[in-house]
């Protein structure tokens, strides 16, 4: 046991005092000993003790005074009483209070040193609480959301506007937008951030088990249930539930929903009894629901229910002046992750990656940073290593265009040629129904140079 943990005991008894202060010595704790309330105070304006044990019953300032003083000045501090059985109502008062624990003479020394370890490895606990909850907030900040194009911009100061609210919030946005990441810094910036953030992805889960997810079930209320479950929202409680892809939810769950906010309780699935529900509901789709509404596979009045604060995510092709921002900061996490030295950008590489229109948006852009970093031989990322199928998207558009001037940045010659040669070669030949002869007279080559040329590029 460290001496750095520091107890200060007060007891007016001074043979109880000096056995108890033994004690804590022998068992490795730095403890200082002192008879009265008044004292106990005076040294802790110049000191500071992970635990204050205290008889409840002293001259002068009692106990329970003790405690008051004791928390006002550091709550972190577990208060320990010592009470004869006589007063173990007021200690069971005083622990409703703050106090950590009580026990009662004649003293149990094994006893004191359980309450003592229990009590430190609370405090250790919740210490690393603590530090979880302010990485985690630092984590899902706004400023950690990157962009500094206008619509992102306009998104952090609406951002900003929702944060503080209970209101019911409606994401939408494309895939690999950055939904759940909105949602979280969402919570974590607003009231209800040391409560539970909860997410649920609907579309992950079968119909069948999506509504003891949603609610929890009862023991025995259908095959497989051997026990008791608490559902998200039951967990979410005092906090906030994230209801991700909320338009593949079946539509006879979707009214069971409708109840439950309108309602504000839940009734697990078998169960009899309704649980109260605080809960503030993020809900995030990329679907159409007004267009599903139309259709039948939405209700209308969840939809009104859930979109009561609409916020809508640009794709990554509608703000490509962050493409750069963003390549840079996952060049950083993915080199940082496989314990490399920090690669660099090629500016030729980059000017391809903001041409590339992104279906995957700011998700496929971190898996491509992540896998150029691991399969980059150097310490920068050239137009050779990007993915084919985006350097084919850039040959593809340029052949388009009818190669009708250099572009500035250049192009990539080879590769381009190898694009043209593939796709006439596959043309003629669907043109010609595969007869090669026929095939060659439509490119102007001979028979021999085409089946050379179809090896080469594969076909």
């Amino acid at each position: 046991m460290s001496t750095t943990v520091s107890i200060l005991l007060i007891d007016d008894d001074a043979g109880s005092r000096l056995a108890l202060c033994s004690l804590l010595k022998q068992a490795g704790y730095g403890a200082h000993c002192v008879a009265s309330g008044e004292d106990a105070l005076d040294w802790l304006d110049q000191n500071t003790a992970a635990i204050v044990i205290t008889d409840l019953m002293l001259p002068g300032m009692d106990g329970l005074e003790i405690l008051r003083r004791v928390k006002e000045r550091a709550p972190d501090t577990n208060v320990i009483l010592i009470t004869g059985n006589a007063s173990a109502h007021s200690a069971l008062e005083a622990m409703k209070n703050g106090a950590f624990d009580y026990i009662t003479k004649p003293l149990n020394a094994e006893k004191l040193k359980i309450i003592i370890a229990k009590a430190l490895e609370t405090q250790h606990l919740l210490k690393e609480n603590a530090f979880l909850r302010q990485q985690l907030r630092a984590r899902y900040s706004f400023t950690n959301i990157i962009g500094t194009s206008p619509a992102m911009q306009q998104l952090f100061a609406r951002m900003e506007k929702i944060a503080p609210t209970d209101s019911s919030l409606l994401i939408l946005g494309e895939s690999g937008t950055g939904k759940e990441l909105v949602a979280r810094a969402i919570h974590f910036n607003g009231p209800r951030k040391d409560r539970p953030f909860v997410a649920l992805n609907c579309g992950a889960i079968p119909a069948e088990l999506l509504e003891s997810e949603l609610f929890g079930h009862m023991r025995g209320s259908f095959t497989g249930a051997i026990a008791n479950k608490m559902g998200k929202f039951e967990l979410a409680n005092g906090g906030t539930i994230f209801l991700d892809e909320i338009g593949t939810m079946p539509v006879h769950l979707q009214l069971k929903l409708l109840r439950v906010l309108q309602e504000q309780e839940v009734e697990p699935v078998g169960g009899n009894h309704r649980i109260k529900l605080n809960v503030r509901v993020i809900s995030a789709t990329n679907a159409d629901l007004e267009e599903m509404i139309v259709k039948g596979q939405f209700r209308e009045d969840l939809f009104y229910r859930l979109n009561v604060i609409p916020l809508t995510l640009p794709p990554l092709r509608q703000r490509r002046e962050d493409i750069a921002l963003l390549s840079q900061h996952f060049l950083r996490k993915s080199c940082q992750a496989l314990q490399r030295d920090l690669v660099s950008l090629d500016p030729t590489a980059l000017q391809i990656l903001e041409g590339y229109n992104w279906p995957g948006n700011v998700r496929e852009l971190e898996n491509i940073m992540e896998r150029m970093v691991a399969l980059c031989d150097g310490s920068q990322i050239n137009v050779q290593d990007l993915p084919a199928h985006i350097c084919g998207a850039r040959q593809a558009s340029l052949a388009r265009d009818g190669l009708q001037d250099l572009p500035e940045d250049g192009i990539n010659m080879p590769q381009l040629l190898r694009q043209l040669e593939n796709r006439w070669i596959r043309q003629a030949l669907q043109r010609s129904a595969g007869v090669k002869a026929q095939a060659a007279t439509l490119l102007g080559i001979n028979r021999t140079t085409l089946v050379e040329k179809m090896r080469r590029l594969g076909l």
